[in-house]
């Protein structure tokens, strides 16, 4: 039924556990997982109030953004390769995470989206956003929802 799992993940805690059912539902039914972690183009966040953040200083940041991303891939990697699950890691620039998510499930031809949600309610829903929820509205694909 299920071939090709797209794993988004962020490094968070409930997203690791995530990763680890994701892995052990790949193992149960014999399929491939491509993880995915998305960068936000964080551009426009570098300046406050009309003060530039030095360019030097952009280039570090990017560098632990990058440096983190490839850590919480390589475990999930590390991870589904111990428990002999075919996987690949992939990073995305996008404006949004959520179109990251869904174009690269569209692009590797998944089958389905396997990943957390926070379970973000009212105020803090609305303001913090949903992934989740965006990837539930516009993915023509089906999608787990891990909690």
């Amino acid at each position: 039924m299920f071939d090709h799992i797209l794993v988004p993940t962020d490094g968070s805690r409930l997203a690791n556990k995530a990763v680890k059912a994701a892995v052990k539902f790949a193992a149960s039914v014999n399929a491939r997982i491509t993880f995915y972690q998305a960068m936000e183009n964080n551009a426009a966040m570098y300046g406050v109030d009309g003060f530039d953040i030095p360019g030097d200083m952009i280039v570090s940041m990017e560098k632990a953004v990058v440096s983190a991303v490839r850590s919480n891939l390589d475990a999930a990697v590390r991870l589904a390769t111990s428990r002999n699950v075919q996987c690949e890691a992939l990073t995305g620039k996008n404006a949004v995470a959520w179109e990251g998510i869904i174009s690269t499930a569209r692009k590797r031809k998944c089958d389905v989206i396997f990943m957390a949600s926070h379970g973000r309610r009212g105020i803090a829903g609305v303001v913090l956003g949903s992934v989740t929820h965006q990837v539930l509205t516009h993915s023509r694909i089906p999608v787990v929802v891990f909690r």
